[in-house]
């Protein structure tokens, strides 16, 4: 039997990019479960062959139409191209004649933006990238949330600051922080990417400026890598790039086959949030609560104790207890533990660890005491609370976060 003639396809992506990754994860699980004989070309700089693209004797191309060197060089094609990119405001934006698959960059933001409202905030601000024509999808977002606030009365605060590339981050980050205590508190920032969310929370940390109870912070991209590197646990929105890629396949697919394309632009929403503690404001009047509550986010998997939450703050340990029970209707040490449980829970979702080793980087004095508190709090024990998350069930009826839902209907997710 003769196999049908296998299509050489160049994939022009930056694999750098979490974005990008992750579209071509969607690019291959479409041809997993299609008849579809590809051979796939992915260079590891492929800017280094754009000038000698014209001369490739391949199928088709999709492409990272964000990158305006791309763009460029792929203007004269004679080979099918696809796009695949943000969206743009004004149809004029898109590229002619070329099938494109976009993220939605309005419906990034607005679900950002619903997200910090749900949260109990009432001001907002965008952290953003200086212009430039390899950033128009960040000033896209600048012009979503500018509607937004425009639409809801609100004032209109973006900051773009230094770029990625900037010579001194010293002075990049003390222009972020000069514009954070510039801002009234409490606010809510929505950045841009993760990478330039996790910029706010190290500006927040120098600043001494808490995060969540003055400075909630969410980001784009569900980007793992800036979960690990954050010392506070990122939300973030996580867009829905494996479907683009999938449409960007389909697209191609149906173009080498000689079929009609029934739609030649199709706008991607996000797929959910990532509902993660910088944006679990909750809403405090007492400021040594605020600063009790941050220094206890930061030092609880420590073994740290309620004595020492009083002197930082400045108090006594009585005192403190009584603006706890007033504020929160709990106690210190319930707050320690919840934050150390929180911590477990999000191990136990991320990967497969051993009790002992989650008992010693939460916090938790022995593995003993790690199942006697999941049983407490939560009516179960860590194995069946990892087993239930890995059926996508209901973790435990007690578990905070795993009854946080995203916006989009998701369940919440941990770093």
């Amino acid at each position: 039997m003769k196999l049908p003639k296998a299509h050489r396809i160049a994939l022009l992506f930056n694999a750098n990019k979490v974005f990008d990754r992750e579209v071509i994860g969607g690019i291959a699980a479409y041809l997993s479960s299609r008849r579809a004989s590809w051979e796939l070309f992915v260079e590891d700089d492929f800017r280094l062959r754009l000038a000698a693209l014209e001369h490739w004797q391949g199928d088709g191309i999709i492409a990272d139409f964000d990158d305006p060197a791309v763009v460029e060089a792929l203007s004269h094609s004679r080979i099918p191209v696809v796009g695949v990119g943000g969206s743009y405001a004004n149809e004029a934006d898109y590229p002619a004649d070329v099938p494109y698959a976009a993220t939605d960059n309005y419906k990034l933001i607005n679900l950002a933006y619903t997200h910090l409202i749900d949260v109990g905030l009432r001001r907002f601000a965008l952290f953003s990238l200086p212009d430039s024509q390899g950033n128009r999808w960040a000033q896209e977002r600048e012009h979503a949330f500018r509607s937004l606030m425009l639409r809801d009365n609100m004032e209109v605060e973006i900051f773009r600051g230094h770029g990625p590339a900037a010579t001194c981050r010293d002075q990049a980050a003390a222009l972020q922080i000069d514009w954070l205590h510039s801002l009234p508190k409490p606010i809510g920032i929505i950045a841009v990417t993760d990478a330039r969310a996790r910029q706010l929370l190290q500006a927040c940390q120098m600043a001494n400026i808490a995060v969540p109870e003055q400075v909630a912070v969410i980001g784009i991209d569900n980007d793992p890598l800036a979960r690990i590197l954050s010392s506070t646990p990122l939300t973030s929105v996580i867009q829905g790039t494996e479907e683009i890629g999938r449409t960007a396949a389909h697209m191609l697919h149906r173009m080498l086959e000689g079929g009609y394309l029934d739609r030649k632009r199709v706008l991607v929403p996000p797929a959910g949030i990532n509902v993660q503690s910088s944006t679990s404001h909750l809403p405090v009047s007492n400021p040594r609560v605020m600063r009790a509550r941050h220094f206890i986010r930061q030092h609880a998997c420590q073994g740290i104790k309620g004595d020492q939450v009083a002197e930082y703050v400045g108090v006594s340990r009585t005192t403190l207890e009584s603006y706890f029970q007033q504020e929160l209707a709990r106690s210190v040490h319930d707050e320690i533990l919840r934050f150390k449980l929180d911590a477990a829970t999000g191990m136990l979702a991320q990967a497969d660890c051993g009790l002992a080793e989650v008992a010693l980087r939460c916090g938790f004095t022995s593995m003993q005491y790690l199942l006697a508190v999941f049983r407490r709090e939560l009516g179960c024990t860590p194995r069946e609370y990892q087993e239930r998350v890995r059926r996508g069930v209901r973790p435990c009826a007690g578990a905070a976060n795993a009854t946080n839902a995203g916006t989009m209907g998701l369940p919440a997710l941990h770093a």
